[in-house]
């Protein structure tokens, strides 16, 4: 085990440092300069533009760039905004909380919801249970978030208006927990939509495999109640499958909580991403970056590790 963390830890170091390489130079490639989101006048002079693009280190070849930028990021340094002209990490630490809380609880919620109906899908196939699941699994995962969102502010926040549409908080300045779950539940429903529907069809695939084996057959004919030979039995080894679909569907996550946090104005780092590349803020793109590949790379080690508790079976050699 300690030999497969050590892999796994170098492997993801090499895979860090090609994500920020990318996305350093695709950024360095999109169209328009952080210059010209700077200087909006025409008429700025061309000494000034000069002198703030020698500041911020924009005459250099984009290589040179990146390892001045990376440099200063293994000290703990990730520069400054060139939108707002704070800290990186200090806009990056305002939002880490909201886009940790977004995801995490739409996590959460779809498990809590596709479990249950997987298991009994595949308990009871062509059941009533089984078509409830089938449609919200096909409704995930055709709907995309944008289209999910739009059309829940509609129904629950225009028509009905029982939900606001819209950020963290309402108007009044009251920042207690229940109006920010308030406020949270449609956007997490939207995160959570997209989850469920490869959810359902992992955890009802797996029940059904596992149902026909042998130790699930030979608990019932030691005369295990039927609960415990779905929980304890059959359960535990039909989620191993669902833990790895967890680990792959977490840049799909990150992904997802961009538009939606765009779409509700949530106040997460999808929103302030999505701020930084319209103005072409390097150094808050690069941030961003930073933090979410640590946030998939970390969180795909851990479901590898959960995946071997699981299942003792597992040996990694």
């Amino acid at each position: 085990m300690g030999k497969y963390i050590t892999r796994r830890l170098m492997i993801g170091i090499v895979t860090f440092f090609g994500i920020t390489v990318l996305v350093y130079f695709l950024s360095s490639l999109a169209p328009g300069t952080p210059l010209e989101m700077l200087f909006m006048d025409p008429n700025a002079s061309k000494e000034s533009v000069q002198q703030v693009q020698a500041r911020l280190g924009l005459d250099q070849p984009v290589y040179m760039q990146y390892l001045h930028w990376l440099g200063q990021m293994l000290q703990g340094n990730m520069g400054k905004s060139y939108r707002t002209g704070h800290l990186v990490w200090a806009d990056i630490s305002e939002r880490i909380g909201p886009t940790l809380l977004l995801t995490m609880s739409s996590l959460v919620f779809s498990l809590i919801i596709t479990v249950p109906l997987g298991i009994m899908s595949a308990y009871k196939p062509y059941s009533v249970w089984d078509y409830v699941s089938s449609g919200i699994s096909f409704i995930g995962a055709a709907i995309p978030n944008f289209f999910a969102g739009l059309v829940l502010i509609y129904l629950f926040s225009v028509r009905i208006r029982l939900f606001p549409s819209s950020g963290m908080y309402d108007a009044s300045g009251s920042r207690s927990i229940g109006m920010m779950l308030y406020h949270m539940f449609l956007p997490m429903l939207v995160l959570s939509l997209q989850q469920m529907g490869g959810l359902i069809r992992q955890m009802r695939g797996s029940m059904l495999e596992v149902l026909q084996d042998d130790y699930v057959r030979t608990a019932r004919a030691k005369g295990c109640l039927e609960p415990r030979v779905l929980i304890h039995h059959a359960m535990r080894n039909a989620f191993a499958p669902v833990l790895t679909r967890i680990g792959s569907m977490i840049p799909f996550l990150v992904g997802g909580a961009v538009v939606t946090e765009q779409i509700f104005a949530w106040p997460g780092l999808g929103s302030l991403m999505v701020l930084a590349i319209n103005s072409r803020d390097y150094p808050v793109i690069m941030g961003v970056t930073v933090f979410i590949a640590l946030a998939v790379l970390i969180g795909n080690t851990i479901v590898d590790l959960l995946y071997g508790l699981l299942d003792p079976r597992i040996r990694y050699n």
